[in-house]
């Protein structure tokens, strides 16, 4: 088979065939590393762990050939990990220059789950400082590119991830998404994304942005977020808020039907002040399919007050308590991110606190209307990918907005801790991205997923390729 058909098998496709030995480990790892370094001018990845990748590959290929070994479900499967993540013995920088030598002794539970399933690490993929901001740049790396178009941002925070993926760099990756960290990347690079509900998967260590930041799969299939899914989920001791066992077989859900959901469309939430017109043209088409599926589908308007003040102090607030004794080394913190740090220390212990109570106020506008719905359909961005050296969109279908705008259908979530998915729904007249996201009730990230793959059987996506492909 050749290098090219190697880099493009979904994980669901490259296990069985590694199983069956129609496909090398070696092999497919080879072709991946080879494929990672031509396109380095993307910038997705920032660390590549080539010795010890190859080193696992020969370990896959030797287990295929004794007899009674235990193949993991995901044996000889690439993958990439998110440089917010913790790799132990592979370098964890959190994208900042203040821990350009970090490295840790541990793997986090993700990490971990993939490679006792047979997964084989490549490397750390690129993210702003902590995750800070909806694009991918930072001061010890630099900026990361949209494989559809290189003058474009692939979104953030896990904008490395999203472009790897898009380019044909691993077919899986680990992402974490706190206010769209994944979804914004996986609708700007035309990719699935699935942030599941809040402590399925377990997270360790804490993220500065505590309670808000999911762990999440970022493959290029449904199909493979299950199989992602069936490995990582269930509890940690490392993490106490971490859910129980769900005993779910959520690649096995997947062939579920719809028929009688209610299925709700909202391009505004009640508060967005800019959509544009090409991505509302495009989701509120794409909602269609599920009237074909026997959804009941309803374009609403829930009339929700925005979020954004109380996401914003409990987000910003973390991370400017996690970089507070950092402040004597300013050079080495971005220059954005500064001022916002500075900001945030002075808040009153009493504003904190009271953005808790808000947050789980604002809880309550969600859990009434999930009793009456089963899914909320919405524009995973407000707008497509924008150009690359800029924090957020200044303006959106031509209205002047500010830094939440891009984001007011994705940060909401992070709050409320519900499962929510971006899948790819169509392409701008300029050839980019836009997704559609699915968001469910609490726990039930299996209905999320079943959703997203009937959607997926009736618009496919995984061949369409970007042009630097």
């Amino acid at each position: 088979m050749a290098d090219e058909e190697l880099c493009w098998m979904e994980a669901s496709e490259l296990a069985p065939a590694i199983r069956k030995r129609k496909v090398s480990p070696v092999e497919v790892v080879d072709a991946v590393l080879e494929r990672i370094e031509k396109l380095g001018r993307l910038n997705a990845y920032v660390t590549v762990d080539a010795e010890g990748a190859r080193k696992a590959a020969r370990a896959a290929e030797r287990a295929l050939g004794k007899r009674g070994a235990r193949l993991g479900p995901l044996h000889g499967v690439p993958f990439s990990v998110k440089d917010l993540v913790i790799t132990r013995g592979v370098r964890t920088t959190f994208g900042t220059p203040l821990y350009k030598d970090n490295v840790p002794t541990e793997d986090a539970p993700m990490v971990e789950r993939l490679k006792a399933a047979g997964g084989i690490m490549l490397g750390k993929t690129n993210t702003p400082a902590f995750g800070w901001i909806g694009i991918t740049d930072n001061l010890l790396f630099g900026l990361t590119r949209n494989p559809w178009n290189l003058d474009r941002t692939p979104g953030g925070s896990s904008g490395g991830a999203g472009a790897a993926v898009a380019a044909g760099l691993a077919p899986l990756a680990i992402g974490t998404d706190g206010g769209g960290s994944i979804r914004k990347p996986s609708s700007f690079t035309g990719t699935f994304g699935l942030k599941p509900s809040y402590g399925r998967i377990p997270t360790y260590h804490a993220s500065g942005a505590w309670r808000l930041s999911h762990i999440c799969t970022m493959p290029r299939t449904v199909r493979d977020a299950a199989l992602m899914l069936n490995v990582c989920a269930g509890p940690d001791e490392r993490d106490p808020y971490s859910l129980p066992a769900a005993r779910v077989d959520y690649v096995k859900t997947l062939r579920g039907r719809l028929e009688g959901l209610r299925v709700a469309y909202s391009d505004t939430l009640g508060y967005a002040p800019a959509v544009d017109p090409e991505v509302r043209e495009a989701t509120a088409k794409a909602t269609r399919v599920f009237r074909d599926f026997g959804c009941r589908l309803e374009h609403v308007n829930p009339g929700w007050p925005s979020p954004w003040e109380c996401w914003r102090t409990i987000f910003f607030g973390g991370i400017a308590t996690r970089l507070a004794p950092y402040l004597d080394r300013r050079a080495e913190i971005d220059p954005g991110l500064l001022p916002i740090i500075e900001e945030a220390l002075r808040y009153p212990p009493a504003k904190y606190v009271q953005a808790w109570f808000d947050r789980l106020a604002w809880w309550q506008h969600a859990r009434a209307f999930f009793e009456k719905y089963d899914l909320l359909l919405t524009p995973t961005v407000a707008c497509p990918a924008f150009g690359v050296g800029r924090p957020f969109p200044d303006e959106i279908g031509g209205t002047p907005v500010t830094r939440e705008a891009a984001s007011v259908f994705t940060f909401p979530f992070n709050m409320t801790g519900q499962p929510a998915a971006s899948v790819p729904c169509g392409f701008t007249q300029d050839g980019l991205p836009i997704g559609l996201q699915i968001v469910g009730r609490r726990f039930d990230d299996v209905t999320v997923l079943r959703a997203s793959a009937a959607f997926e059987a009736a618009r496919p996506w995984a061949r369409k390729l970007p042009p630097l492909a």
